[in-house]
């Protein structure tokens, strides 16, 4: 499936939720790209997954905010395989750097830059240790096995939405 097609999926999909997430937040190694950033030479051309460049800028499209949450210790790879794919741009934080525990400072200083809650973000990551602590934070979060796409993103709207009408219940409460 080509770029277009599914960015218009993507949209199509969008359109089916009420309650959308102020800010989706990415991580890089085998959720956007199906490689690790630090074997990887500067000078080599990257590629995402099939479907990542069609749902980015089909959440751009919606005006929702991007960011990246990567534990990679070679931001100056990753930054440059962003530029070389050309959506660099795209995200308001980029939040990529080394860290032996979870991605929770990585999620302090993307909320801290843009002001948006944790209950207002949707993540995609490929390791369950980066879920469960993004969850705890308050930040719906979705395990990809095989990075991100169109199945990815309707669970991550689907959960976003529950989670967001479980937390209007319990105020209502």
């Amino acid at each position: 499936m080509g770029e277009e097609r599914v960015k218009e999926e993507a949209l199509q999909l969008i359109g089916m939720f009420q309650l959308l997430p102020r800010l989706v937040v990415f991580d890089l190694d085998y959720t956007l790209w199906p490689f690790y950033c630090q074997r990887r030479s500067k000078r080599e051309t990257p590629s995402l997954y099939p479907h990542a460049k069609g749902i980015l800028y089909a959440l751009k499209d919606k005006r929702i905010n991007l960011a990246i949450a990567s534990r990679s210790p070679t931001a100056d790879t990753a930054n440059t395989f962003l530029d070389k794919l050309s959506i660099k741009s795209m995200f308001v934080s980029k939040e990529i750097f080394f860290s032996c525990k979870n991605k929770t400072d990585h999620f302090r200083r993307i909320q801290s830059r843009t002001g948006i809650p944790f209950n207002s973000m949707l993540f995609f990551d490929d390791e369950d240790w980066n879920i469960e602590a993004a969850s705890k934070m308050g930040v719906t979060s979705i395990y990809v096995d095989n990075g991100v796409n169109l199945r990815a993103l309707r669970r991550g709207l689907t959960q976003f939405t529950e989670n967001q009408n479980a937390s209007d219940k319990n105020q209502r409460k």
